[in-house]
């Protein structure tokens, strides 16, 4: 019984911030179709365990914490693929780019290590707070503030320098 109670808890939780869980995987794929396996892959491997899920009230974060690791999961399988041919790259090039507002914040963005950008997008674009985002990563809170604080240092840094260009 308590199974089926947290697989219904886990679907609506997805169902009613599914516009924040993609957002969040298409910050990390910057592809529309990329972003939606991510969530599809996430969303199997939480149904998968959900009977892990210790404490109903956590289940967002316990969520964020897999579609985070399964994006950077993700990412990692995506550098290991070389194109060698035209075809290949046709093949690969399937997917369609989203627009972005604010460009240059999002370029600077992709131009920080994973642990600082993480933090950041689920701070800043996900509004969550210090002590949710260190049990999605699984850090110290004084750990995620020192990254936060360094990440937007830098977030500072490589955009002063992109308007100095």
């Amino acid at each position: 019984m308590k199974d089926q109670n947290n697989k219904t808890l886990l679907v609506t939780c997805i169902t009613d911030h599914k516009a924040s869980f993609y957002r969040l995987a298409y910050s990390y794929v910057k592809n529309q179709e990329d972003a939606l396996d991510v969530l599809q892959d996430s969303i199997q491997k939480a149904l998968a365990s959900v009977d892990n899920l210790r404490n109903p009230n956590t289940v967002k974060s316990w969520f964020y914490k897999i579609l985070v690791r399964t994006a950077i999961d993700f990412l990692r399988r995506q550098k290991k693929i070389k194109v060698m041919d035209d075809q290949t790259l046709e093949f690969l090039s399937h997917g369609k780019e989203d627009t972005y507002k604010d460009i240059d914040l999002h370029e600077a963005l992709d131009e920080l290590p994973v642990q600082y950008k993480t933090i950041i997008i689920l701070r800043f674009f996900e509004d969550l707070k210090i002590e949710e985002i260190a049990e999605i990563t699984d850090e110290n809170i004084n750990t995620v503030k020192t990254r936060l604080y360094r990440g937007l240092k830098l977030l500072r840094i490589n955009l002063t320098k992109e308007d100095l260009s």
